[in-house]
């Protein structure tokens, strides 16, 4: 497959805007490209690279040569069939990237060949080429590397309106960030940090404190030889204004317990179902019988708030989406923001970067790349 030109020599090279694809070299028109493809349920083997044929957008498409991709947890809970929102297998997973358009579909006006965009989907984007809606496209900001873009569409919507449009996030607040290291852990840092005075908790293992603190969590806390809600009201013994709570279960349950008066719990998954590389029956079970549960009436007497929120049930709220973004790119562009990048791992050894998040060693956000030929690579280095 040929390299993809730079932006600047694809928009000067590209024909009048027409649908159809982008002409592979040598004039073949059934050109291939490489795309990682879950083939069952399971343990890490169950995602391969497979070759797909490369076609041109339909009608409002645009076709993205993609430069990076994000792996969320929600990847995780996916390969193992505990994510109802991805179709069956044999699928491609993915759900956000980052990269160049290559072509536009018909009717597109907003969107240039060579526009460097973030893309966000339900699934589908862990391909060398990709063909989605226009509308689920986004302008990457100035100076944003194509790793930083991948990193930052459904860690940082996630956590932006967990903060804000949930958890009302004011100035001299506290807040509990469970997986403080991970992806959306430490894009919620970084905005807590736009906000004058916040006080940040954050569970991590005791091997990622040093980091935890550099970024701004006041209190880090080793869940796996503390009782975190102990320590919490050791240093704020009526507890704290926000709980992040990615985990489901039990803790949800000490979650809502920490909370202040007026404070608020926004539970975004149910981490606690992952134990192991295959689906676990004793952790679902324990899960669901744990998970919290509260009626109206209750919740009255409690001056607290309880709220869900899952992304990707949001998928046809592209103005929602896309106010959120925009406001991202302006704090990137401030220097409040920047995704933290923990590792990036091409599509070959997707189990490796699977096994880095599973087994919570990453700090930041974990990264695949297509595999480039070294031809390819040298000519872009250039």
């Amino acid at each position: 497959m040929s390299a993809e030109p730079a932006p600047a020599a694809a928009a000067a090279a590209a024909p009048e805007p027409a649908p159809g694809p982008e002409p592979p070299a040598g004039g073949d028109e059934a050109a291939e490209h490489r795309a990682l493809v879950l083939t069952g349920f399971g343990g890490y083997e169950k995602l391969k690279v497979q070759s797909r044929r490369s076609s041109g957008p339909g009608p409002g498409e645009v076709s993205v040569r993609v430069h990076a991709c994000g792996l969320n947890f929600a990847d995780l809970l996916a390969r193992q069939g505990l994510y109802d929102r991805l179709p069956p297998p044999p699928v491609c997973p993915g759900m956000e990237c980052a990269g160049v358009v290559r072509a536009l579909g018909e009717g597109v006006r907003d969107r240039q060949v060579g526009d460097k965009v973030m893309v966000l989907a339900k699934s589908g984007l862990w391909q060398e080429v990709v063909n989605v809606p226009a509308r689920q496209t986004f302008l990457m900001p100035a100076g944003m590397s194509f790793e930083e873009a991948a990193a930052l569409p459904v860690n940082y919507i996630t956590a932006y309106m967990i903060l804000f449009d949930f958890g009302n996030l004011r100035p001299n607040q506290s807040v509990l960030i469970h997986m403080a290291a991970g992806g959306v852990g430490t894009a919620a840092i970084q905005l807590c940090k736009t906000v004058e005075n916040v006080t940040i908790f954050g569970t991590a293992s005791a091997s990622k404190h040093d980091a935890l603190r550099s970024s701004g969590v006041a209190h880090p806390i080793d869940y796996r030889t503390m009782d975190y809600a102990e320590e919490v009201r050791k240093i704020s013994p009526k507890g704290v204004d926000i709980v992040l709570d990615p985990l489901g279960g039990s803790d949800t349950s000490k979650a809502f317990n920490l909370l202040k008066p007026m404070g608020k719990l926004i539970t975004y998954g149910v981490a606690n179902l992952l134990t192991g590389q295959k689906k676990s029956l004793v952790a679902m079970a324990k899960t669901w019988w744990n998970q919290f549960s509260i009626n109206a009436l209750q919740l009255l007497h409690h001056n607290k708030a309880v709220c869900g929120y899952d992304l990707g049930s949001m998928d046809e709220e592209f103005e929602l989406i896309g106010r959120v973004l925009s406001k991202l790119d302006n704090l990137y562009s401030q220097g409040k923001i920047k995704p933290k990048i923990d590792s990036v791992w091409p599509f070959d050894q997707v189990a490796d970067a699977m096994r880095q998040m599973q087994e919570k060693k990453n700090v930041g956000k974990v990264i695949l790349v297509p595999e480039a030929p070294k031809e390819e690579s040298k000519k872009e280095e250039n």
